[in-house]
């Protein structure tokens, strides 16, 4: 049975159209990429976390895990070049390519999550500014700072996205003077403050845990899709250039550290950088500048993620206003008020930490749904997908393995919690029967299987894995259902038998027939010969074991064969034939 036939509520083209694309497409690839995904991979961890991973695994072990977060994302990066130099990237980000190449269904059930991951790292991250600074100046309330924070933020973003990335480029300033005096800095004396575990004592796994990250930025470039002028071209060089350059920085920091600071202090001391720094308070700003570029990154992301959902119909009717754009520029602004007020919520519960890990598995989840788009559409070869920038199905394949094993590194419970939110969204889309006006790789997967199967069936059958396969010619179905129910009690379910009918030339088709859950095998009526209708399929294994058909008691070679289900002239013809 083929639910294909059955009527669906179909979808609009994109999450964008041409008409509001036209005055959004502003950004190039190192504002509306680079700058967004360099700002968030060179992140607070980079600045609270590198000594304690150094103190704990010493220099080697710290430059091997650096190499291994880097490299998983370093796949990632690939397959999302590969899928946007392959289609038109519009408004979304990684929704878009996802539901685009693994189908609406797949697309909601990862962008819907990665939207509430996308709005409450905004929270996240101002409330650990806030906590940053009420550190330095003891008398500021923290809620206060917090809620004035997400609003400033909000507010660049709702102005528009040019101006949120013009703010970013003094905050990229703050981090490069922060690096510099790193770099020009010099030697400490161990610390005399108690460390809370002896270096050593942490296992390389659970470091690189810890550290993975700081390398999962790229993502806030990418959401900024239906804001850059050539998207194809932007992500790839955008996306891999600030994985590059992270890389660099990252495997330069810990052999500054290593040479200025013991294994004790740098555990014990999570600001150990700004003793070590020239200019200590550099680190400071460096410390603010990451987490109000997060921020800023994420209340811009998140809001587009949001306003493609609301086009496409993956939202309830009753959010679909969140769809709209402005009249310049087709800002999500009415997405970015109602993502403020989500997060303001967030911001006075004040207390996060027991949802950030299952946030970090959404996004972890986003990258290995991207890794395994490219992978099955490469393995498959499908004919429609044909990237410039040419990626081996297995490299995309080995990174979606790469994040699902972090992913349990990092916690398997928020792994499984996230797995269920997920996989419970899938079946509510599922269950909606959306249907969408683009193609996707399932049915390439569904063909592949399908022909892998049929080779391997291929030969002498044992008798105990025999199935019935029928041919029925049931003429009009609706008036010789007897037929169909007669070769579905024959089959039970485990074996196929095919509906055939002769229709006239101006009749509809049994695929046009609304509600019908079978998809009929149509000839022409122009063919009178009722012999051109003997319908074989498969190969050896798969060939019909007999034929259902009824009796015409008064045949004419000039009778219409639309109401036929007659096989044959003789009235004493049986209703079931077997085959040679």
């Amino acid at each position: 049975m083929d639910r294909s036939t059955m009527p669906r509520r179909r979808m609009e083209q994109g999450a964008a159209t041409p008409d509001t694309e036209a005055g959004a497409k502003k950004l190039t690839s190192f504002g509306g990429v680079f700058t967004p995904s360099i700002l968030t991979i060179l992140g607070v961890i980079m600045y609270l976390r590198f000594g304690w991973v150094l103190g704990h695994v010493g220099l080697v072990q710290t430059l091997l895990v650096v190499t291994i977060c880097t490299g998983i994302t370093f796949l990632t990066g690939l397959s999302i070049s590969a899928i946007a130099t392959d289609q038109v990237v519009r408004a979304g980000g990684a929704y878009y390519m996802i539901s685009r190449s693994l189908g609406i269904e797949t697309g909601g059930a990862v962008g819907i999550p990665l939207y509430f991951a996308q709005g409450l790292s905004v929270a996240l991250y101002t409330i650990g500014f806030a906590e940053s600074l009420v550190r330095v100046f003891p008398r500021l309330d923290q809620t206060l700072v917090a809620l004035m924070t997400t609003v400033l933020v909000t507010a660049l973003a709702l102005k528009s996205a040019e101006i949120a990335i013009k703010a970013q480029y003094f905050i990229m300033a703050a981090i490069v003077l922060s690096l510099v005096s790193l770099a020009m800095g010099h030697s400490i004396t161990p610390t005399e403050l108690p460390s809370p575990e002896p270096p050593g004592s942490v296992g390389f796994w659970t470091v690189l845990a810890v550290f993975f990250p700081a390398v999962t930025g790229i993502m806030s470039g990418v959401n900024m899709s239906g804001d850059l002028k050539k998207p194809s071209k932007a992500i790839p060089i955008g996306t891999l250039a600030a994985i590059g350059s992270g890389y660099v920085i990252y495997m330069i920091i810990p052999v500054i550290l290593s040479l200025r600071a013991d294994p004790t202090t740098l555990v014990a001391d999570p600001l150990v950088m700004r003793r070590i720094a020239l200019w200590g308070d550099a680190i400071l700003l460096g410390v603010w500048g990451a987490t109000l570029s997060s921020a800023i990154g994420s209340i811009l992301g998140a809001p587009r993620v949001l306003q493609a959902l609301a086009r496409d119909g993956i939202l309830p009717r009753r959010l679909r206003w969140l769809g709209h754009g402005s009249r310049e520029g087709d800002e999500p602004r009415l997405g970015t008020l109602f993502t403020l007020g989500i997060v303001l919520v967030a911001v006075s519960i004040g207390d996060l930490n027991l949802i950030a890990p299952v946030l970090t598995m959404f996004f972890l989840t986003t990258y290995m749904v991207l890794n395994v788009a490219a992978g099955l559409e490469g393995f498959l070869q499908s004919p429609s997908f044909r990237p410039t920038f040419k990626v081996h199905w297995s490299l995309s394949l080995l990174g979606a393995a790469g994040c699902l094993t972090v992913m349990f590194l990092i916690n398997a419970v928020a792994t499984v919690a996230a797995a269920v939110i997920v996989l419970l969204i899938y079946l509510w889309l599922e269950r909606r029967e959306l249907e969408s006006a683009w193609g996707d790789v399932r049915q390439g997967l569904w063909m592949s299987l399908v022909r892998t199967a049929l080779f391997r069936i291929e030969g002498a059958l044992d008798a105990k894995n025999w199935r019935p396969h029928l041919l029925v010619f049931s003429g009009a179905p609706t008036k010789r259902w007897h037929l169909i129910e007669l070769a579905a009690a024959l089959t039970h379910n485990r074996g196929l038998f095919t509906v055939s009918s002769v229709l006239p030339p101006r009749s509809r088709s049994g695929a046009q027939q609304e509600g019908m859950e079978a998809t009929p095998t149509g000839v022409s009526g122009a063919a009178r010969d009722p012999g051109v209708c003997a319908v074989d399929y498969g190969g050896r294994t798969l060939r019909r074991h007999g034929t259902a058909g009824g009796v015409l008691r008064h045949w004419s070679p000039d009778a219409e064969y639309g109401d036929a289900g007659g096989y044959g002239k003789s009235p004493e013809l049986r209703s079931l034939l077997p085959a040679d």
